[in-house]
């Protein structure tokens, strides 16, 4: 059975940092590109960064650039997002995804943890 299992998710402070984790079991990991979405109330669901299978390549969303880190422990078979200077815009369920070699179409989604930025 194949898990993508979310954690880190939690209520902040504007300015503040979480670091969301996400780990995979039952794939051969070091082939998919992991990716993280959000998606906020009434709004569409957006990339927010991902990470190519060999790490050659990281994209970020343009409003996260310079704030996030997205790195992965192959090791490990986990993806983490480093999230600092958060803001309130920020608020949304993060959702971790892979793909498979590349993140688009998404194979598997993980169930999602709550972030919330509090101004």
């Amino acid at each position: 059975e194949v898990q993508l299992v979310e954690s880190g998710g939690g209520l902040v402070q504007a300015g503040g940092s979480l670091r969301l984790s996400c780990a995979a079991s039952g794939i051969s990991f070091d082939d998919y590109t992991i990716g993280w979405f959000r998606q906020a109330p009434g709004k569409d669901r957006e990339v927010v960064a991902y990470i190519t299978w060999n790490g050659d390549r990281i994209y970020y969303l343009e409003s996260v650039k310079g704030r996030f880190t997205i790195s992965r422990d192959d090791d490990n078979d986990t993806v983490y997002l480093q999230m600092n200077s958060l803001r309130p815009e920020d608020t949304a369920v993060y959702y971790c995804a892979a793909g498979r070699p590349n993140l688009l179409p998404v194979d598997y989604w993980g169930q999602g943890t709550q972030v919330t930025v509090s101004s």
